[in-house]
């Protein structure tokens, strides 16, 4: 398996994984369309206009704030905050409430140490997401040395050598989606 399908896996067994985030898989792909890190986001000087991308992590929608949608994103940097004005939620209520990626055209708006990413317009990138289980990391971890999975036991021969390996077969249903990456982003409404 790839390294992005492990993450994959480990997403829809746990929620969670202990490899790289989602995000770094595509990192390369999205530097090419100049978005930005939710880091690079909550360090820029208040006003700045700028892109970033991130998974949904929570929407939160509280009665007391007359329809403003504060949604917390997050990528391999960390989690960054963003307010969705009501005008902008109406038209893009799909994305809003149905993406578990998003890039977000944003300007920043910082008060002392508090930043907000105020969303001007939203994109999907769900879709992304679905390609993860294709990716690889740029780089593989190195086994330790007490890795026997990797080296076997000191003076030993591999066990795996002596077995016939087992034949691939082809066990893809196209529309069953198994590979897609699933975050569930915890909704208060």
């Amino acid at each position: 398996m790839t390294e992005g399908h492990n993450v994959v896996e480990d997403y829809s067994h746990t929620g969670l994984t202990p490899r790289e985030h989602p995000i770094a898989f595509l990192r390369r792909d999205l530097q090419k369309r100049n978005i930005v890190t939710c880091e690079d986001a909550m360090a820029a000087s208040d006003g700045r206009w700028l892109m970033t991308a991130s998974l949904v992590l929570v929407r939160q929608n509280p009665g007391s704030a007359k329809g403003v949608m504060f949604i917390t994103v997050e990528d391999e940097t960390g989690p960054a905050n963003v307010v969705v004005w009501p005008s902008l939620f109406e038209k893009r209520r799909r994305v809003v409430l149905g993406a578990s990626m998003m890039a977000i055209n944003v300007r920043i708006q910082r008060e002392g140490e508090v930043v907000h990413l105020v969303a001007q317009q939203l994109f999907d990138l769900s879709e992304d997401l679905s390609r993860l289980a294709d990716r690889d990391a740029g780089f593989k971890l190195q086994p330790g040395r007490g890795d026997e999975f990797f080296h076997g036991s000191p003076g030993s021969p591999d066990p795996r050598d002596r077995r016939k390996p087992p034949q691939p077969r082809d066990i893809f249903v196209k529309d069953l989606h198994i590979d897609t990456l699933k975050v569930k982003a915890r909704n208060f409404h």
